[in-house]
């Protein structure tokens, strides 16, 4: 095996070093995009050793404009066939399909040319259609950012643009940096009632000694304190492969992920519960933090009179309902949230046919 080269990194040097000398050998006067987003562990810097084993390797997006591509795609996917290198930096460029694995490819040695490379030519509004479900030629709704999955999103902007000629991948990503405000408003809400929802359920499933149930339930309310992070941090949650890994490049992760650990390896429901209200102490501290609401009380309290101890999240969420001014955003069910709040199924949030289809989950608003 080669030295191993981060998949981002390896795509820049393949484009500068091995495709654009090409374009401009070949076709000098195309003007072009060029970078690598969407799928692949590599797009968002997770990749590793493990990752070159299938759908890895020497690969990068180039966007034309609708006129270039109807006349040239085809014609500049055999030249680079026909031109790139047979390996770059030890990776094979040629790739072979997965049987019964549609979309997978892995590389394969081969002396025959044209080469079945993984430089896809597409058109950036294309591309996005097929992606999110918009094009994106004009600001996203209300509902697109409801029904497109963060962990798209974050696929889109945590890409890498090696070359932006058409001027349209910096403004892509721009546009898509985070959620509108009150749209971000109204997913913290969301989040925060979540989780006042089960907050009390760790302790009464272990008062009745089912321990099991109590450690799925604080399972989960990790879970989504870990989501309520990112969407504080401003950081779109990934898919659950990288979701821990994400967690950990934020900023209160040096300081939660301990407390988060140790609730996971709770063995008695007293002890997680404790491990949870210290956790709630810190993001409820977060929240007063970003200044979007008054100050809410940060320290945990009895629930009603049970010997359970709580941070009463669903104050925290009426709180951030309070504070949205957008009429749209304010017509939405409230405490719904958008799509990544309430679904986790791979097989909706994996493909845009379905995940945009739920956008009926909010009634009569959608019109």
């Amino acid at each position: 095996m080669p030295e191993f080269i981060p998949g981002l990194e390896l795509a820049g040097l393949y484009y500068h070093e091995a495709v654009k000398p090409i374009l401009q050998s070949r076709y000098p006067m195309l003007l072009h995009s060029a970078g690598l987003i969407g799928t692949g562990s590599e797009v968002l810097g997770f990749d590793d050793e493990t990752s070159t084993d299938h759908s890895w390797g020497p690969r990068l997006i180039l966007f034309l404009s609708k006129q270039e591509h109807a006349w040239v795609a085809d014609k500049l996917r055999l030249t680079l066939g026909q031109e790139l290198p047979f390996s770059f930096y030890g990776y094979s460029t040629h790739f072979e399909a997965v049987p019964g694995e549609p979309g997978a490819v892995v590389p394969a040695e081969t002396d025959n040319r044209p080469i079945n490379h993984t430089v896809r030519i597409t058109v950036l509004s294309e591309f996005l259609q097929h992606y999110v479900g918009t094009p994106l030629e004009e600001e996203l709704t209300v509902l697109d950012w409801l029904t497109i999955p963060g962990q798209k999103l974050r696929s889109l902007v945590t890409g890498a643009v090696f070359d932006d000629g058409l001027g349209v991948l910096g403004p892509m990503q721009r546009k898509l940096a985070y959620y509108p405000h009150d749209v971000w408003l109204y997913l913290l809400s969301a989040q925060w009632r979540r989780i006042w929802q089960e907050e009390p359920f760790v302790g009464r499933a272990g008062w009745v000694g089912d321990e099991a149930g109590s450690a799925i339930i604080a399972a989960r309310l990790v879970r989504d304190l870990m989501h309520l992070c990112m969407l504080m941090e401003k950081q779109y949650v990934p898919y659950s492969k990288w979701f821990g890994s994400a967690f950990a490049l934020l900023e209160c992760a040096d300081l939660l992920s301990p407390v988060l650990e140790a609730v996971l390896a709770s063995t008695g429901w007293q002890e997680r519960e404790r491990h949870l209200c210290a956790a709630y102490e810190v993001v409820a501290a977060m929240h007063n933090d970003l200044g979007v609401t008054e100050l809410v009380q940060t320290e945990v309290r009895q629930f009603h009179d049970r010997p359970f101890r709580v941070i009463e999240g669903e104050e925290i969420a009426k709180a951030l309902w309070d504070a949205i001014q957008d009429p749209e955003v304010r017509a939405l069910p409230y405490g719904v949230g958008k799509i990544d709040q309430h679904v986790d199924s791979t097989d909706i949030l994996s493909y845009t046919e379905r995940s945009r289809r739920l956008g009926a989950l909010y009634g009569g608003w959608t019109g």
